[in-house]
């Protein structure tokens, strides 16, 4: 029997730039993406999801990424550190001012079990959310002695007390570098970087990597930048291949394959309060972060004993 692919190209022919061979494409990949199990980590992954540059995907690849592993089963929890809240809002999950939110767990009057919401469209995925209040938060705990490790004693809390363990942990950061970030950074032991691609991309990767070395050095000396994720890329542009080539051969273990193209229903999909695995499933959005998605799944065992080999050092 032919597969849908097959009949899609008998009808629109083989040609590369054709919309026959753009279709025959979606569906291949979509039926391969569907068809593998996702394997799961031997322990919980917490992955701060960071770039101070704004516009590149950030908050996009946050909720996406974990949508897509929500929806192959993992057990999935996002933190949501941006007081823009956008990560909230495509989450489903209510985000208003004096509502319970990251901003309270971190200040200590509530925990994250108190401000924890359900993602209305993936049973295994949690949301902790933000809101406009925690745009005040740098300042009240500068002062504070354990100020950057508000967030980490929350999760580690919360973790530790929960009945089924959560295979992914993913936090939001601000696009900064301050006091927020930092606090993200040492509550986790992966960061995972979206780039642009574009030149101007590459010009704040290397200050992005320079705050990751200080927090390695001052607060969370088994922080490992795990992956690196190229968003926005057009195939039809040389400029796009030029950037992820540079960023491969700086980076070349830990650049995913998988890059994220421009599409008008990834960003389409937070207006509907939706990840994009939810609002179009079957489009190429959807399915490049669900590549992306099982190429961090399949990654599992080699970050996990590279950062046990770091531990072991501290």
């Amino acid at each position: 029997m032919d597969s849908a692919s097959d009949i899609i190209r008998r009808i629109f022919g083989d040609q590369a730039d054709s919309l026959g061979s753009e279709i025959a494409e979606e569906t291949t990949r979509y039926q391969a993406l569907h068809m593998v199990t996702f394997p799961k980590p031997a322990s919980t992954r917490r992955i701060a999801v960071a770039n101070q540059k704004g516009g590149v995907g950030k908050t996009t690849t946050t909720v996406n990424l974990a949508a897509a592993l929500a929806d192959s089963g993992a057990r999935v929890l996002v933190l949501d550190m941006d007081p823009q809240g956008n990560a909230s809002t495509a989450l489903g999950a209510h985000h208003i001012s004096g509502e319970p939110s990251i901003y309270d767990v971190i200040e200590g009057r509530t925990t994250i079990r108190e401000a924890i919401q359900k993602c209305p469209s993936f049973d295994h995925m949690d949301v902790v959310p933000a809101s406009i209040d925690l745009s005040g938060a740098e300042l009240e705990i500068a002062d504070l002695g354990d100020r950057t490790d508000l967030l980490k004693h929350a999760l580690d809390k919360y973790l530790e007390s929960c009945d089924e363990p959560y295979d992914y942990v993913f936090v939001d950061c601000p696009p900064s570098l301050g006091l927020l970030v930092i606090n993200a950074m040492c509550a986790v032991t992966e960061v995972l970087i979206p780039i642009q691609a574009e030149y101007y991309a590459l010009e704040g990767l290397g200050q992005l990597i320079n705050t990751i070395g200080l927090v390695q050095e001052h607060y969370n000396p088994v922080l490992l930048v795990s992956t690196m994720l190229v968003t926005m890329f057009d195939k039809r542009t040389i400029l796009s291949r030029q950037v992820y080539d540079e960023v491969k051969s700086h980076y070349p273990n830990i650049v995913l394959d998988t890059t994220i193209p421009r599409s008008v229903k990834i960003s389409e999909a937070p207006s509907f309060q939706q990840t994009v695995i939810a609002y179009d499933p079957h489009g190429m959005g959807a399915i490049a972060y669900g590549e992306a998605a099982l190429e961090i799944a399949r990654r599992s065992p080699a970050v996990l004993a590279t950062l046990e080999a770091k531990r072991g050092e501290h």
